[in-house]
């Protein structure tokens, strides 16, 4: 991350923790990727294709299942099984160690959806049933099954986002906790954003770089650019639906009261 303030860098600031959903962690024994796929509901584009690796030591039993994803302006998402929306080749299998698969994604929804649809593909490990009198019975009972998954984006043929910052405002906020944190981080000093999308496209605004540009505490003139990589880090995909908000937070410090004018650059 960039801070220029009269054409000096002042300091950088380290985004070591995820603030957003849509990103999934890797596990130990299973790999998914892409881990983010876009498709079109007609044409050559209504097909994907997903790889899944087995990178353990045993045989990977897993099945797929599909899940439309919504998600509201705080990141709030709400799930609803949705298998028949996608043919999936093959549905199942079982990889030995360190085989590979590749799914095959096909939609057939609706072919003229009114606005892009976001739809999770989970690739779940089945648990594997040990004869009885197995040295592994007992740590049968406590089997660690993996769930990977990826997100499918399917928009309708042409149709293009048209994202806007419509706010921009420095804020001490509480970041999430990280999975298995007991305590609550402390409140952190950033800017919380707030994009809205009047497109019928989805927007993936973390393949961006973002600059932002306003007053520091002392009135002084400061701009504080945030690369795609940075953004990844902390916001994940950056996903924006269609005809839908989203708010994020950086942890940003500087910036005073006034205004804040957020561009994005290629």
């Amino acid at each position: 991350m960039r801070l220029i303030q009269r054409s000096a860098r002042l300091f950088a600031i380290c985004l070591s923790f995820l603030s957003a959903a849509l990103i999934v962690s890797p596990a130990a024994a299973m790999r998914v990727s892409p881990m983010v796929v876009e498709m079109e509901s007609q044409g050559s584009d209504a097909v994907a294709r997903i790889e899944v690796q087995n990178t353990g030591p045993d045989t990977l039993p897993f099945e797929t299942r599909i899940f439309r994803m919504e998600i509201d302006e705080d990141g709030k998402m709400t799930e609803t099984p949705a298998d028949d929306q996608f043919l999936v080749f093959p549905p199942q299998g079982a990889l030995p160690p360190g085989g590979k698969q590749v799914l095959r994604l096909q939609w057939v929804g609706d072919p003229a959806p009114a606005t892009s649809e976001a739809y999770y593909i989970s690739v779940e490990q089945l648990p594997v049933e040990l004869a009885p009198g197995s040295d592994d019975a007992v740590a049968a009972k406590v089997q660690v099954l993996y769930n990977m998954r990826a997100l499918a984006v399917v928009a309708p043929p042409g149709a293009k986002p048209e994202v806007s910052a419509t706010s921009v405002r420095p804020i001490v906020y509480q970041p999430r906790a990280a999975e298995g944190q007991s305590e609550a981080p402390a409140p952190v000093e950033g800017v919380e954003v707030i994009l809205t999308n009047q497109g019928r496209r989805h927007a993936m605004m973390s393949n961006f770089g973002w600059k932002m540009e306003g007053k520091d505490k002392s009135g002084q003139w400061l701009r504080v650019d945030v690369s795609p990589e940075e953004l990844t880090t902390a916001v994940g995909t950056g996903y924006v639906p269609a005809l839908g908000s989203r708010k994020f937070y950086l942890p940003i410090s500087g910036f005073g009261p006034e205004p804040i004018k957020l561009t994005f650059q290629q």
